[in-house]
């Protein structure tokens, strides 16, 4: 190897730079030829070094605008003669008439025409970066430091890129025909839509012809939003991902069912991450997600849930896979989910009203008596019911409306669970939707309240202490939704009430239970006079055990003396309208003094005088109508001819009428005026007790006559001597004497009660409200009052002005006549 000194290449380099004469055409020539040689792929024999130099001293000699120029010029007679010409001999006439190739005969024709097409550009465009790769490294100087940055142009590199994107793809092939680009994009279009339809396709070639359109720029700038992809492919993509999947939509909703058509979507929203991710851009993902969710979910979700096999189907048949299907996709296009949601509602409200509507049937159609005859009467006495017992149609729809609810509840709450999560939109809208149905059955207080009545007088008997807490939830459950407390609170005190004085409870524990669930749910306030009527039994017990004590210590206990079970109420707690008749009312028979034997009435005023002892000033009203008695009796002429002894437990109107007989010879009867007058006993409570002694088979103590199953003005009756049973003790119910649904009337009279009760409740709202506030516009008022009352009942917005008005009358509150909106003063 020999080496120059190193003067001698100093003064040679001193000569290149300062008085060499260079010819710019010759170098150029020099580096033209070099240049074809690269491009055609014969590179192996050039010295780069020397290109280098040769360009390096172009640039020094301020050439460098001719040198960048004449690259330029190369490359575009390259591109546009000897490329595009290759490129162009692989597009055959169908593709050139039609971008798809549609016209082509098969499938398979057309993929193969679309990917020879598809190699041919591959392969340019990747010639072309490694082609350029080489001139931008022999160009380097121009680039890198004088020419390029010096006058701000793009690099020679970007500018090549520049001319490919408008020599090969954006050049028309022919004059009238569409250019490279537009037949590129479609070719593509035409691949993914066989992709769609399950053809196999080449997804690395399409992938490389789209990293091509991503390394391309609509302009010289290259911005970054600017790329090729963004602006032609990508926009031409979209679109008519668009019209297919709205076309495939509108078709599935008409051939298939709504499961598979929610899977059929899920998997079209896979297949299109996919496709991004293998064949496309993953930044186009996010855009084609959208298209689809908008296509196949956003505007069909209407259109699939109303389908016959859409949601209310899917209810009905328990689909909970499909239903959770159906929640995904909208879920994905909408966290509120509103068709659902509605869907929801709907059906809640549709179902409910079935129900609502079959127990105002049936509360409206006339309860079915027990047979009269006797030999009927003798059957149904082999039953558990009884004969004289009549079937309370009404009340089996009552109970059964609120299992009927339950159901509803607990049908809906699963599908929440099992097919939505338990998501807090769909489960808000759910629970709306329920307390909507069961306000707007008017009975529906009520109906709640002898559910639980019913369930503590029998429902929870051998039952676990798990099932018995499951019943008390279920109650609280639906008087979740009650949105007049109030009314519940007047129905619940009554069938309370009957439970405590009647013994009719299972167990005191759990009634206990029941109000302290009561308190916690809906507040104290609600649950002070039930909790009130729980101390006064506590307290009658302890009255009742300190006067048979006091009895006791009176002296020698006499064996034929009354003993006395007391219950004392406190007037203002117990609803003792409850133990009154369907026809009973408030006039002067109702109010009358019962005539009490003098055994009896002996008792009667020893336990007066001594309450009057331990609290004076009280005054003791007795409720005969609400009693029982114990009673010993015995029948002469019963089997075997021997005197036979009972033990009767009957009301307390019953006992006064049996001890009627023993005055009486055995052959003689009374009639019924008679025993009125002699106990005066309201006329509705002694037929109901005749009948329950003298019709009713098992319990037949008296004889009627004439008989029949009502008791009549003129009917005589007389002691039963023959009576006989196969039970020593014998219960003598009364007829119609438990809870049951109110009549008409009762009704009435409650919701009165009611009102004036809700009356008085506003003004105290009204009041506590002005007295801390002093002054208050009108519109606020009735805000702050409604907010207040809102958790015992909804107000009526007309009975709250009525009230401010009774107020201002009464002056606790006056108008501030120069407020400018009508206001309020209170007045201390």
């Amino acid at each position: 190897m020999a080496i120059m000194p190193a003067g001698r290449m100093a003064n040679g380099c001193k000569k290149g730079l300062n008085g060499a004469d260079i010819d710019f055409d010759t170098t150029w020539g020099i580096l033209e030829k070099a240049f074809h040689e690269i491009h055609t792929k014969n590179a192996s024999a050039l010295s780069f070094e020397e290109l280098y130099r040769n360009a390096y001293k172009i640039v020094l000699k301020k050439k460098g605008e001719d040198l960048y120029n004449k690259v330029a010029q190369f490359e575009e007679n390259w591109l546009g003669n000897t490329v595009r010409a290759r490129i162009v001999k692989n597009l055959t006439a169908p593709l050139m008439l039609d971008g798809t190739g549609r016209t082509l005969n098969t499938q398979t024709e057309r993929r193969d025409a679309g990917e020879k097409f598809l190699k041919s550009l591959k392969g340019a465009w990747e010639d072309h970066q490694v082609c350029m790769g080489m001139l931008t490294d022999v160009l380097m100087y121009m680039k890198d430091r004088v020419y390029c940055t010096d006058h701000r142009q793009p690099s020679i590199y970007a500018k090549s890129m520049g001319l490919f994107r408008d020599q090969i793809l954006r050049t028309p092939v022919r004059p009238g025909s569409p250019n490279l680009l537009e037949i590129l994009t479609r070719i593509i279009l035409d691949q993914i839509q066989m992709d769609r339809d399950g053809e196999a396709i080449d997804q690395f070639l399409i992938k490389s012809n789209v990293y091509m359109l991503e390394g391309l720029y609509d302009s010289d700038q290259e911005v970054e939003d600017e790329k090729l992809y963004l602006r032609s492919f990508e926009l031409d993509f979209l679109h008519s991902s668009a019209v297919f999947y709205r076309e495939e939509g509108e078709r599935l909703l008409k051939e298939s069912d709504a499961g598979t058509y929610c899977r059929h979507a899920k998997r079209r929203i896979d297949e299109e991450n996919d496709r991004c991710r293998s064949t496309l851009s993953e930044s186009t993902t996010p855009k084609i997600q959208r298209v689809v969710e908008d296509e196949l979910i956003r505007h069909k979700m209407k259109g699939l849930i109303e389908m016959e096999t859409g949601v209310s189907f899917m209810v009905e048949n328990d689909k909970f896979h499909e239903l959770s299907l159906v929640f995904d996709l909208e879920a994905r296009v909408d966290p509120r989910k509103p068709e659902l949601t509605r869907a929801m509602q709907k059906l809640i409200t549709e179902m409910g009203t079935n129900i609502n509507n079959s127990a105002i049937a049936a509360s409206q159609a006339p309860a079915q008596p027990a047979p009269a005859d006797d030999a009927a009467e003798d059957a149904q006495g082999k039953s558990k019911a009884g004969s004289a017992k009549a079937i309370n149609q009404q009340t089996v729809a009552a109970l059964k409306w609120v299992e009927d609810i339950l159901g509803l509840k607990d049908r809906f709450d699963s599908v929440c669970k099992a097919s939505f999560a338990s998501d807090q939109t769909v489960s808000t809208a759910i629970n709306r939707s329920m307390a909507d149905v069961i306000n707007a059955f008017s009975r529906g207080s009520e109906y709640i309240s002898l559910f639980i009545d019913d369930n503590m007088k029998k429902g929870i008997k051998n039952k676990s202490e798990a099932e018995i807490d499951a019943t008390l939830e279920k109650a609280i459950t639906i008087l979740r939704y009650l949105s007049d407390k109030d009314i519940f609170e007047t129905y619940y005190k009554k069938h309370l009430c009957k439970r405590l004085l009647l013994n009719k409870s299972q167990s005191i524990d759990v009634e206990k239970q029941m109000i302290s669930r009561m308190k916690i749910e809906l507040g104290n306030s609600f649950t002070l006079k039930l909790e009130a009527m729980f101390k006064d039994m506590t307290l009658s017990e302890e009255l009742a055990n300190g006067y048979r004590a006091h009895v006791k210590n009176l002296g020698d206990a006499d064996p034929k003396r009354v003993d006395l079970g007391i219950n004392v109420l406190t007037a203002m707690t117990w609803p003792l309208e409850a133990f009154k008749g369907a026809s009973e009312h408030d006039g002067p028979e109702s109010r009358a003094q019962v005539i009490y034997p003098p055994s009896i009435d002996r008792v009667r005023l020893g336990f007066e005088r001594y309450y009057s002892d331990k609290h004076s000033g009280r005054k003791l009203t007795w409720q005969t109508n609400m009693g029982d008695a114990d009673m010993k009796g015995t029948f002469p002429k019963s089997k075997g001819g021997k005197p036979r002894t009972h033990d009767i437990n009957c009301s307390t109107y019953a006992m006064l009428i049996l001890l009627l007989f023993n005055e009486l010879p055995a052959e003689r009867s009374i009639s019924l005026e008679e025993i009125q007058v002699r106990t005066n006993i309201p006329m509705s409570d002694l037929a109901r007790n005749l009948q329950s002694l003298s019709v009713a088979p098992k319990t037949r103590l008296l004889l009627k006559e004439p008989m029949s199953r009502d008791v009549n003005p003129g009917d005589r009756f007389s002691f039963n001597e023959s009576y006989k049973s196969e039970y020593i003790k014998v219960k003598v119910g009364v007829v119609s004497a438990g809870n049951k649904v109110e009549g008409d009337r009762e009704r009435k009279e409650t919701e009165k009660k009611n009102n004036d009760s809700r009356g008085f409740a506003i003004e105290a709202a009204v009041v506590r409200i002005m007295k801390q506030r002093k002054e208050l516009p009108h519109a606020q008022l009735l805000t702050e009052t409604i907010s207040q009352l809102s958790a015992q009942f909804k107000p009526d917005v007309n009975m709250i002005k009525k009230r401010i008005e009774s107020l201002i009358e009464r002056e606790y509150l006056e108008r501030i006549e120069e407020a400018p909106v009508p206001s309020y003063r209170y007045l201390a």
